[in-house]
């Protein structure tokens, strides 16, 4: 493990392939990267110290957030099996089974008592997080679904396909409300912002779309970026927007006026993902150059 300092920045280096996600645990106090080597890891966000190594996927790992309650880590990997972690010893709880095909998205809902994952197989699962049975299964997608994201008051529950479009769902009842529709290529990426009010997706199309949550209502469409937008994600206090692409590049944008107001530039492959900081002076970026970058904003 190697912690590079620059001005602004931190960089963790170990990973040996390309690193598909970036998370902090609630408090702040940990980050949690996933990679193409088949683990994850959590780092002290503060050092960039290495704490533990999660190594009992036999696939590439895609994403790894924390629980609400930051005792836990959910992992999702190709060998088709989600698995949940305890943050204090490192040690697997708990392998959920259902999935048939290679697992990409998770989500936890914001009580930590379900947990989303998305599936090249074109459906969402939920999943008890206490006894690790299956609960449902939402079908309406007509491609592989990437990604998730549960809304603040966790009812909503949003999701991202290569069919191009983003979709609400109801969480109790796994019923499609509505299809946001308006990217022309794979929506890689979905968030919620704080209050909830607005959900934004990243595209293939080297977009970023807001929409109103109540209506569907098309808000904005951010354009800037020269490549593919893999990864979108809103700041704490909801004035900033950041959006992550296979430019090399995240670009920060002012959420009131739709203005892209900094640009960070470091990363030597695709940026793959981004989180902010519980605080948000902090923000997360991981890469396919095989390292995770933390920069003081």
């Amino acid at each position: 493990m190697t912690v590079i300092e620059t001005a602004g920045t931190r960089t963790l280096a170990g990973h040996t392939g390309a690193v598909n996600s970036v998370a902090f645990s609630p408090n702040g106090a940990w980050l949690s990267t996933a990679s193409e080597d088949k683990s994850a890891r959590l780092w002290h966000a503060a050092t960039g110290e290495l704490r533990h190594t999660l190594s009992a996927h036999t696939d590439a790992v895609f994403a790894a957030p924390f629980s609400p309650d930051g005792t836990r880590v959910a992992t999702v990997s190709a060998d088709l099996t989600p698995r949940l972690w305890d943050v204090g010893s490192g040690a697997c709880t708990n392998q959920l089974t259902g999935h048939t095909v290679a697992v990409f998205g998770v989500a936890y809902s914001p009580d930590g008592r379900l947990l989303a994952t998305t599936s090249y197989d074109e459906t969402v699962r939920l999943w008890d997080t206490t006894t690790g049975r299956s609960q449902r299964i939402l079908q309406g997608h007509r491609d592989i679904v990437y990604a998730a994201a549960f809304a603040p008051e966790g009812t909503l529950l949003a999701t991202a396909s290569f069919d191009s479009t983003a979709r609400l769902w109801d969480a109790a009842t796994g019923n499609c409300l509505r299809i946001l529709s308006g990217h022309s290529d794979t929506v890689w990426s979905i968030a919620f912002s704080p209050n909830g009010a607005v959900v934004a997706a990243a595209s293939e199309d080297a977009t970023a779309r807001l929409w109103e949550t109540a209506t569907g209502a098309a808000i904005r469409t951010h354009e800037g970026h020269t490549d593919s937008a893999f990864v979108v994600a809103f700041s704490p206090d909801g004035m900033l927007m950041a959006t992550a692409s296979s430019d090399t590049t995240v670009r920060l944008w002012d959420c009131s006026t739709g203005r892209c107001t900094r640009i960070l530039e470091g990363h030597t492959g695709a940026v793959s993902a981004l989180a902010f900081s519980p605080d948000g002076r902090r923000l997360a970026t991981a890469s396919t150059d095989e390292t995770a970058r933390i920069w003081t904003l």
